[in-house]
């Protein structure tokens, strides 16, 4: 038996109950993790608010000017304008989101 034989293997490990989380399992000679803050608590699944709807507007103005610049193929519009209606889509879906929902921001 090599030494890359028991890899992967777990010999004394334990299943611990964390409260409002999942199980645990902890390996031997370790300690749970307790109290942590979960992401909501500290905004990871927040909104960006009024500022990013802002900026996704603005990206999508500075996106149009650019198809007024130096360069001569259409192909180069047809991408710019595609981007735009992406953005503009998405501040419309979000616009309608937050008017039906419970709490908008």
């Amino acid at each position: 038996m090599s030494a890359n034989d028991h890899l992967g293997q777990q010999t004394s490990a334990t299943v611990v109950a964390q409260s409002n989380r999942e199980e645990a399992i902890v390996r031997a000679g370790s300690e749970p993790v307790h109290d942590i803050d979960r992401p909501e608590d500290w905004g990871w699944h927040g909104e960006t608010g009024r500022k990013g709807r802002i900026g996704v507007f603005v990206a999508a103005l500075v996106l149009f000017s650019m198809q007024f610049t130096n360069h001569e193929g259409d192909v180069e519009n047809i991408w710019l304008n595609a981007f735009v209606v992406i953005l503009l889509v998405i501040l419309v879906w979000d616009w309608r989101r937050r008017k039906n929902a419970w709490r908008s921001k």
